[in-house]
């Protein structure tokens, strides 16, 4: 059996010097007032974990990644010329969308399935992921964000993801979820323009919620910078086909810019 805390120990480095950067830029200088986010647009491990003790099926599952948002946020900058900051790395190296000091950071087990890597993970091992990937992603964004801030430019916030059609063997009828917390005028607004504009099935806080411990975009970029934020949730066995993508960016390009 693998030991992976000390395999971590040992080589001390997570990402090694040829491996990309978390972070991927796409559109910086758009010229929209939105400013996109999708913490989960890939499933890349790094060499240094190997395969993380998984299947290729589990590591291509939604467990690893938000299944169809990179495709969906890539059209959505596009549309919107907006720029758009998505992070690479498999949300089982470590989650970006919560705090380093809660467990789901670094998941010991994602829905029913037993992550091996992440077991009886020693303090310094989830700082070497949080030093490498976590924070050199958020960190851009809070540049970009001060920079625009110290320019004047209006901001609003929007990040992508995906969720899983059953999730414990309950079925989600949603196809978008729209997600807030403090906000309560930007996305009640969003969630009302897509209800009352299309025929799609629209959830409010469904199938999630935002919370200061299950997330950590919303909450630190857009509600303690006081901007309009909200979060998508697109039901993956909608958009796992790259070619279904731009249909349903359309539809968030139309309830963010129609509110």
């Amino acid at each position: 059996m693998t030991d992976w805390n000390q395999t971590s120990q040992e080589t001390k480095r997570v990402l090694a010097p040829h491996e990309p950067p978390p972070l991927e830029v796409v559109n910086a200088q758009g010229n929209s007032e939105f400013f996109l986010i999708c913490e989960h647009a890939g499933n890349r491990i790094p060499e240094s974990l190997g395969d993380m003790g998984l299947s290729e099926e589990d590591r291509h599952r939604h467990i690893a990644w938000d299944i169809g948002a990179r495709a969906v946020a890539l059209e959505l900058s596009k549309m919107l010329d907006a720029p758009l900051y998505m992070q690479r790395y498999s949300r089982l190296v470590c989650d970006c969308n919560r705090r380093p000091d809660v467990p789901s950071f670094t998941p010991e087990k994602s829905e029913a399935t037993i992550v091996p890597a992440n077991q009886n993970l020693s303090a310094t091992d989830r700082e070497a992921r949080a030093k490498e990937i976590f924070w050199p992603f958020h960190n851009a964004v809070t540049e970009a964000l001060d920079a625009r801030d110290a320019a004047g430019r209006a901001t609003r916030l929007v990040t992508v993801h995906s969720f899983t059609p059953v999730f414990h063997g309950e079925k989600r009828p949603w196809e978008i979820g729209v997600l807030f917390n403090r906000d309560r005028d930007f996305a009640p607004r969003i969630y009302e323009w897509l209800t009352t504009n299309t025929d799609r099935v629209i959830g409010s806080n469904e199938p999630y919620a935002v919370g200061d411990d299950s997330d950590y975009a919303i909450p630190v970029h857009g509600e303690k910078r006081g901007i309009p934020c909200v979060e998508f949730e697109i039901r993956n066995d909608l958009i796992a086909d790259p070619a279904n993508a731009g249909r349903w960016a359309g539809y968030l390009r139309d309830a963010v810019t129609g509110v």
